[in-house]
Formats: structure tokens, C-alpha cells, sequence
């Protein structure tokens, strides 16, 4: 029987999903190149309206208040009980405003970069802004699903169309990984819908399975969240992405499309399959650790600063899934604070690159050299995000890893201390990096002739540099919007879903 319709008033979460496409679809039909100054100022509109709807989720967001809010539930396929089906909780809360907030940031950084197909480009970001955000707000099984593929469709174009020399074989990697990674999830969604007869994620959370289907399930959607994150040894595809896709696609990439897998495992593997994600958090916790320690090994004899960057990711990803399999609050809290960090500081990292490449077209390292002679407020926020992804206290960087650290610990001293090294790999790439390229004396005359931050990237560095302190002096604003959902999130999953035999 079909479920009345419930929404609320505005619709603030379809506002965050819809505004941005059709913004995107208006720059699209606008198009061509002699139009790019109306071009730009209508999608800096649509990116900065697209923000400005998403605000009123963290100011009316009740803190105490379980189970989802802003919920809305439209029939969509009447007869396949599938709904149009939104809400947040704590969980998903703030990746919503942080993506149409980097939507805005990538959009004023390609303002003068970007000279021949801007509509394209501007349009592509736009539309993957809307359809990440629906990402985090789809509380229907194949809603999410749609959403999840779909976000492959604009960065493919992002990177393909606009990226670097090997740019097309990098697109179709990143697109073969993705795709094939969520082949099985699918097959997951559909068995969940049989045995369930809903696509409603919340009702799948309390449906009883028994230990093998919650193991095959688990590992159906392992493949596509784990491809996403991107978790070793599934993560050869990111380097290349990072390397050949143009700077907004690497800040995007890296701030936001990451997040998706983290936060598939939070809404599905963890709350879907309880018993199989106990049972297989043994093999995610190495995993993770391998991705802390190891990667951050590989990102030390990296020459090119994108893919340095690019491994630091992946490193940093690994604290967001172990803090997520050792069960704890401070791990899960942790690795909820890491992602948002990271959405900050490996941006804000990224940006950092591309304004260097604009001017000396160069991301080697030994390219450089004495970059603070010629560019000090460039050094001062080059420097400044470096420590951040080193996490320095004071920083963003590190509330998350500390948190993290503290729950690895609670869990086991072994794997807390194995984490804890990861600090100091990170303090090594992040360090030798800003030592060769900013210090030092001047290393060549392309260096002797660098421009410092126009007004445009001052303002852009500077906003991120801001919410990089803002949060790491200050981070009890999330924390408390998080506690009330990871309590109950631990507390689902403590509880067997097994199917209890009659005494």
C-alpha cells in the first residue's frame, strides 16, 4: 500500500540538491565561450543560493534529537515501493553544507584559470555539487544508489575534458574502479529489497539477516565504499585522478567524493550487517593501518607535489575507517571529524598547488625552491595548511586523528600506537615538501619571478585557513552534533541482527 506523502517545510534538503543542478543545466544551455563572463556570475549564484539553503540544516538542527530530521518522502515508482526519500541525522549532517561550500570555493578558483569552455566546466561542477549532496541526504536504497553513480558522470567530464596530458587514460580508470566497485552494491539493494520489500534504508537497518547474507551484503558493499575512499590496495586509481584532473577537480575529489565512502559505511555496512561488520573489522583495522603507515611511506619519496598530496589522502582516509571498525565513540566520532578536516586541509592543499602551477606550470618539487622570497603570504598559508595536514594541534588536522588515536587506543594499545606513527609520517612528506619548495634560497629565475596571491586567491586561502583554525580551536559545534548519532549508531550495532532461534 502506498505511503502518504510527509515532507517538511521549506524543503531544505531537496533546495541543496536541486538548486545546484538547475543551475548547472542554466550554465550549460547558456554555453559558449563569449558568454564566460555571464557564465562565471551565474554559477558563483548558483553556488553561493546553493549554500545559503543548506544553513538553516545546521541552525534549526536539534542536538538531542534521534533518528532523522528535515525528513521529506515522496511516492517516486508506486509500484516498486520506491520513495523520493531525504533526511539527515548527525552522521550526514555537515558533509551537506561542506560540499556546496567547496562548490563555491572551486568556482571563484577557476575564475580567471578557466578560459575556453567554461560553461562546461563551471556546469559539471555544479551539477556533481547537487548530486553529492544527494548522496548524503537519499534515505532510499536506490535513491542513494542513483545519486552514488551519477556523481561519476560530471567528474569523468572534469577530468577527461579539462585535465592533464594523460587525462583520458586517468578518467577511465577513475570511472572503471568506481563503476565496477558498485556493481555488486546494487545486487545488494536488490536482495535487501526482496527480503524486505522496501528500498527504505531505515527499515533494512532493523531487518533480522542471517550471518551469511550479512557477510556476503557486507562485502557487496565493501567494494564500492572501499574503491570510493579509497582503502589499500584499491587505490591506485586516486594518484592518477589527482595528477591529470585540473585543481577543482582535485579539491572536489579529494574534500568531498572521498567522503562518500566513509559515509557509505556508516549509513549501510555498519547498521545493515552489525554481526558480519564485527566479524570482518579485523580485516578493515589492518587495512586501514596499512593505508596509514604504509601510504604515508609512499607519499615521502613522491616528486610531484599532487601526487604527494594525493597519498596523503589516502593516509588520512585510513584514520577515517579505522576510527569507524574499532566500535568506540571517540573512534567513530574521530573519524566523522577527520573527514570534515580533511574536506578543508586537503582542498585548501590542493588549491595551494594549482596556484603555483598557474605561474610556473610545474608541480615538481625540484622545480622550486625559496617560494617564500617571492610569495611570503603565499608561504604563510602554504605553511600553514602543510602543519594542518601534519595535525598540529590548533588545526583542524588535528582534532580528528587525535580522536581517532585516543579510541585505537581505548580499543588496543597496538593498533593505537601503530596509528600514532602516522603523525609522524605525516609531519616527514608534509614538512620535507614546504621545506624544498618554500624555503630556502631562490631556486631558479622562474622562481626569482613569481607574483604573489592576487585578491581573488587571498580571500579564497584565507576563508579556508579560517575554518582550518576556527575548527581545530573550537570544534564543539560538530562534536555536539554528532554525539547523539554515533551513540545510537553504537549502540544498533552492539545488538546481533541474527535471527534468534526458539528455546
Amino acid at each position: 500500500m502506498m505511503q502518504s506523502t510527509i515532507s517538511t517545510f521549506p524543503p531544505y534538503l531537496s533546495l541543496a540538491i536541486w538548486l545546484p543542478i538547475l543551475f548547472g543545466v542554466l550554465v550549460l544551455a547558456v554555453g559558449r565561450d563569449k558568454n564566460a563572463g555571464f557564465v562565471r556570475w551565474l554559477s558563483l549564484a548558483g553556488a553561493l543560493v546553493s549554500f545559503v539553503v543548506t544553513i538553516p540544516l545546521i541552525t534549526n538542527f536539534d542536538n538531542a534529537a534521534h533518528g532523522m530530521q528535515f525528513y521529506e518522502a515522496t511516492p517516486w515508482i508506486g509500484a516498486f515501493n520506491i520513495f523520493y526519500r531525504l533526511g539527515v541525522d548527525g552522521l550526514s549532517l555537515w558533509f551537506i553544507p561542506l560540499t556546496a561550500f567547496i562548490n563555491i570555493i572551486v568556482i571563484v578558483a577557476a575564475w580567471e584559470v578557466i578560459q575556453e569552455r567554461v560553461s562546461q566546466y563551471m556546469g559539471s561542477f555544479l551539477l556533481l555539487s547537487g548530486l553529492m549532496i544527494g548522496v548524503f541526504a537519499s534515505l532510499d536504497g536506490l535513491l542513494f544508489y542513483f545519486f552514488f553513480e551519477a556523481t561519476l558522470i560530471p567528474m569523468f567530464i572534469i577530468i577527461g575534458v579539462f585535465g592533464g596530458p594523460n587525462r583520458v587514460y586517468a578518467a577511465f580508470k577513475f570511472f572503471l574502479y568506481t563503476f565496477f566497485g558498485s556493481l555488486l552494491t546494487l545486487v545488494a539493494i536488490i536482495y535487501l529489497y526482496n527480503v524486505s520489500g522496501t528500498f527504505d534504508i531505515q527499515k533494512w537497518h532493523v531487518q533480522p539477516l542471517g550471518m551469511k547474507e550479512q557477510i556476503l551484503i557486507f562485502i557487496a558493499f565493501f567494494m564500492a565504499f572501499a574503491v570510493k575512499v579509497p582503502m589499500w590496495p584499491v587505490h591506485t586509481w586516486l594518484p592518477d585522478a589527482h595528477v591529470e584532473a585540473p585543481t577543482g577537480g582535485s579539491v572536489v575529489l579529494a574534500a568531498i567524493m572521498l567522503k562518500l565512502g566513509a559515509y557509505g559505511f556508516l549509513r549501510f555496512s555498519l547498521p545493515i550487517t552489525p554481526d558480519a561488520s564485527h566479524y570482518m573489522a579485523p580485516f578493515v583495522i589492518v587495512l586501514s593501518l596499512i593505508a596509514v603507515i604504509y601510504i604515508g611511506l609512499v607519499a615521502l619519496v613522491q616528486k610531484d607535489m599532487k601526487k604527494l598530496v594525493a597519498y596523503s589522502s589516502i593516509a588520512h582516509m585510513g584514520f577515517v575507517t579505522l576510527g569507524f571498525f574499532i566500535f568506540n565513540d571517540m573512534g567513530v566520532q574521530g573519524g566523522i571529524m577527520q573527514s570534515i578536516s580533511h574536506g578543508f586541509v586537503s582542498g585548501a592543499m590542493f588549491l595551494c598547488i594549482g596556484v603555483l602551477y598557474d605561474r610556473v606550470h610545474s608541480r615538481e618539487i625540484a622545480d622550486y625552491g625559496g617560494v617564500v622570497n617571492t610569495m611570503p603570504k603565499f608561504a604563510a598559508f602554504a605553511v600553514l595548511f602543510s602543519m594542518a595536514n601534519a595535525g598540529l594541534p590548533a588545526t583542524s588536522g588535528f582534532i580528528g586523528e587525535f580522536m581517532v588515536i585516543l579510541g585505537a587506543v581505548q580499543f588496543n594499545f597496538w593498533t593505537g600506537l601503530l596509528a600514532a606513527t602516522a603523525l609522524i609520517l605525516g609531519a616527514a612528506y608534509s614538512l620535507w615538501m614546504v621545506k624544498r619548495v618554500v624555503f630556502g634560497p631562490i631556486g631558479n629565475q622562474h622562481v626569482a619571478e613569481l607574483v604573489d596571491l592576487n585578491k581573488r586567491e587571498f580571500a579564497i586561502l584565507a576563508v579556508l585557513a579560517i575554518a582550518t583554525l576556527y575548527m581545530g580551536l573550537y570544534p564543539a559545534p560538530i562534536a555536539e552534533t554528532l554525539q547523539t548519532s554515533v551513540t545510537d549508531l553504537l549502540q544498533h550495532v552492539s545488538v546481533s541482527k541474527l535471527p534468534q532461534l526458539p528455546q
